[in-house]
């Protein structure tokens, strides 16, 4: 299927660090906990308590980062905090990876992929959270689709930004492997993150998450994080064909806004994970004049964009749209919540003064400077 492109004309663009040495709100209101499952402990920090039938918004970070270095530019943002009024939100630091974690033991046998993925149910239960909205980053958005496949009645809708559902074929596989012999564990893991040209023309960023990368995080936890992420499985999932295989394809069934900065490493793999998913519950937005850390470069518009993601799906109705507008939904059916009736739907945003074409049947939006 041929899918069309809204063109968004964005001017403001206002790129923020995540030093960590500014005002964290995402310390006020938060308690830590260590969950036992049956592939181990899983550390989470939860902030707010999960309110009646609303989803809980859970974050899964990255390789060579946690969950501060990955989402407290967003978080922090001030459009972002009108989305925690609304939910509570439970971060997830795979193993090892927390501040100051312990290192490993000798022996120790690091969670598959499928396995991270198998843990978070038993943490949603002890904290009694009934459901979630996924936001995942890299590896994070991989665990986080897996669990929505696996347990789809858990996950109401996800944000999955750099998502790669693709294993490595056998020439990345021994390049990846040659990459590691030869350079150090930290610049492999800085090439994931970030493209060639970014390496070299935002020295701040890059030097930033460097020394956070190498400095923070044991090394040996982080190897072996790397490692599972390196040898995960390919993430069976087909389009589905309609009025023939809906029901019965396996594909992702709750909303997705899929994110991608044009510089980007993950464009390829963030566009054939979008082929592989129903389009009418599918955004693809490919974020203009950023990498591959939307979450930290671009925060403002991601969390705009969210914030509508979640409005589209029928939470925050009050939120007031001043400076997006919709172009076309897609309503669904209705279900009863604490907010009374809502219309579940799929929503494609642009902001004010942007052309939408009628009758688009794609879910593709560029955001360009």
């Amino acid at each position: 299927m041929m899918e069309e492109l809204h063109d968004v004309q964005l001017t403001e663009i206002k790129p923020l660090l995540t030093r960590q040495n500014g005002r964290n709100l995402q310390d006020f209101d938060c308690q830590e906990h260590d969950v036992e499952t049956a592939h181990g402990v899983l550390h989470v920090t939860m902030r707010g308590v999960a309110k009646g039938n609303r989803p809980t918004v859970l974050t899964y970070h990255d390789v060579g980062l946690n969950h501060k270095s990955c989402f407290n530019s967003l978080f922090n943002y001030e459009d972002m905090q009108e989305v925690t009024q609304h939910f509570s939100v439970l971060h997830v630091d795979a193993p090892g990876q927390q501040e100051n974690a312990p290192i490993f033991p000798n022996g120790y046998q690091y969670p598959t992929m499928d396995e991270l993925a198998e843990m978070l149910p038993a943490v949603m239960t002890q904290l009694e959270v009934k459901s979630v909205i996924g936001i995942g980053v890299g590896a994070g958005a991989y665990i986080l689709t897996k669990l929505a496949l696996n347990e789809p009645s858990l996950v109401e809708g996800l944000l999955l930004i750099n998502i790669d559902p693709c294993a490595k074929g056998w020439v990345d596989w021994a390049t990846s492997k040659l990459s590691v012999w030869t350079n150090s564990l930290v610049d492999t893991i800085m090439g994931h993150h970030f493209s060639t040209d970014e390496l070299t023309d935002n020295q701040e960023l890059v030097q930033t998450y460097r020394l956070h990368i190498s400095e923070d995080v044991p090394q040996d936890n982080l190897a072996m994080f790397y490692n599972s992420y390196d040898s995960r499985t390919e993430i069976q999932m087909e389009r589905p064909i309609p009025g023939l295989n809906e029901d019965t394809v396996t594909t992702l069934r709750c909303p997705s806004l899929l994110v991608v900065g044009d510089m980007s490493p993950a464009v390829d793999a963030v566009v054939e994970c979008n082929s592989r998913l129903n389009p009418t519950k599918t955004t693809l937005l490919k974020m203009a004049d950023c990498g591959g850390l939307p979450q930290v470069v671009q925060p403002g518009k991601l969390a705009e964009a969210f914030k509508y993601f979640v409005q589209g799906m029928g939470y925050m109705p009050t939120v007031g749209m001043t400076r997006l507008v919709r172009c076309r939904t897609h309503s669904a059916s209705s279900i009863g919540s604490t907010d009374g009736v809502r219309s579940r739907s799929t929503t494609n945003i642009l902001p004010e003064g942007a052309h939408c074409s009628p009758e688009h049947t794609a879910h593709t939006v560029h955001l360009t400077a």
